[in-house]
């Protein structure tokens, strides 16, 4: 069995690193895979770039923007199928369609001799343009009147509805099975152009060697932090990210009792703590951008909650990692993040935006130390049972073989 995953990075991004995994559970499976991407970050023979003629690309790209299509002027994923990856492979994997590098209207040419397998990171594959809709439901009657324009990827004209009809006629045309990672996006997807596919819930793998609970005294002496401060852990790359919601942390952290304040730390992982610093006066330490499992699993192992304010996601991978460090959460209640968080077992769930709610679940649970020692516990367990990266290999094993039976 040999797969081809086409995404929009090796490991750029959270769905990047996401397949990348899976490609590396695979291989240790016995299975062949290899990654075609929109920009590698690493030199390695099994993945490759995706040939592009930029120059063409970008002045397509002038006519649909104006027209408000995004994506369908990269012309390049036409000529995909003279790739050497992709004449050895059997079966296609796509993963992430929508980063400026793929249009979603080579996917009939691209699985006319080979099947493929859609792996569902967002919801942008079945909506007029958006990767996330929040509150509009438009995607199940064909999109048009886009409340939200400005939502990534932004569009300067409304021409969701015909976005909408492509990529329900490129579904029509294709042979694709879905795979989503969540039960919210697998009942989204249900209710989408998609129903009438195979539609396969597998969560994404988390490697539970790389990621594990250390032990969390010499963990904070090697990152500069009193044994005595309560750690709050927090993940973005800038807090004017609507979507995870810096704007919602600020207001969350601005309730917290002020007799607690000067206990906490907050410990970011992005750059975005010396606007915190300055606005509320609550310490932090910013650690950048990380890409080492490591010294993640040592800023996981050092906190005592990871917060995570988001309006829209999927199936965090954050999550899954604080899960694996036997770190509790903090959350709102919305899209696939439940899976994760699950009340009173790994971590507290808010309302969504519900600020109040969420300050009172950072307090309840910094003020319990045996209930915070036991979500840690369970969190680990379930991520040893349910998301190891073996197990979601041998998923994805048994749908490429009848994903390939069914081709025949």
């Amino acid at each position: 069995m040999k797969i081809l995953h086409i995404n929009q990075s090796d490991t750029g991004g959270g769905a990047a690193i996401a397949g990348y995994r899976l490609h590396q559970a695979l291989l240790k499976q016995g299975v062949e895979s290899k990654l075609l991407v929109g920009n590698t970050k690493n030199s390695n023979k099994l993945v490759a770039d995706i040939p592009r003629n930029r120059f063409i690309e970008n002045q397509f790209s002038r006519f649909t923007w104006r027209i408000g299509l995004h994506h369908i002027n990269h012309i390049s994923s036409f000529d995909i199928p003279r790739h050497s990856f992709y004449k050895e492979a059997d079966c296609l994997n796509f993963h992430n369609l929508h980063t400026a590098y793929f249009s979603y209207l080579a996917i009939p040419k691209l699985t006319k001799e080979k099947p493929a397998v859609f792996t569902l990171h967002d919801m942008w594959s079945f909506t007029g343009h958006c990767v996330y809709s929040y509150d509009c439901d438009r995607w199940k009657i064909g999109c048009g009147k886009c409340p939200y324009p400005n939502t990534y990827p932004k569009i300067g004209l409304d021409n969701t509805h015909l976005e909408w009809k492509l990529k329900n006629w490129v579904y029509g045309n294709s042979h694709i099975t879905i795979v989503t990672l969540s039960k919210w996006l697998t009942e989204q997807a249900k209710q989408s152009m998609l129903n009438q596919k195979l539609i396969v819930h597998i969560p994404n793998g988390i490697d539970i060697d790389a990621y594990q609970p250390l032990d969390a005294k010499k963990c904070r002496e090697i990152l500069g932090i009193s044994p005595n401060q309560k750690v709050l852990m927090f993940g973005a790359e800038s807090l004017n990210d609507y979507r995870k919601g810096g704007d919602l942390l600020i207001k969350i952290l601005q309730k917290l009792p002020q007799n607690l304040k000067p206990e906490i730390l907050l410990l970011t992982l992005g750059h975005c703590s010396e606007k915190i610093t300055d606005l509320l006066g609550i310490a932090t330490l910013s650690l950048g951008y990380i890409s080492s499992d490591r010294l993640k699993s040592i800023a996981y192992s050092a906190a005592d909650l990871f917060i995570f304010p988001t309006r829209a996601d999927n199936l965090p991978l954050v999550l899954q990692e604080s899960m694996a460090c036997s770190t509790p959460m903090v959350s709102f209640n919305i899209g696939g993040v439940p899976d994760l968080v699950r009340p009173g077992i790994t971590g507290y769930l808010a309302k969504p935006e519900d600020t109040q709610d969420f300050c009172n679940g950072i307090v309840q649970l910094l003020e319990d130390v045996h209930l915070r020692q036991t979500m840690g516990e369970n969190g680990r367990a379930i991520a040893i049972n349910e998301y190891s990266l073996e197990l979601q290999a041998k998923r994805y094993i048994e749908v490429y073989e009848k994903v390939l039976q069914s081709s025949k």
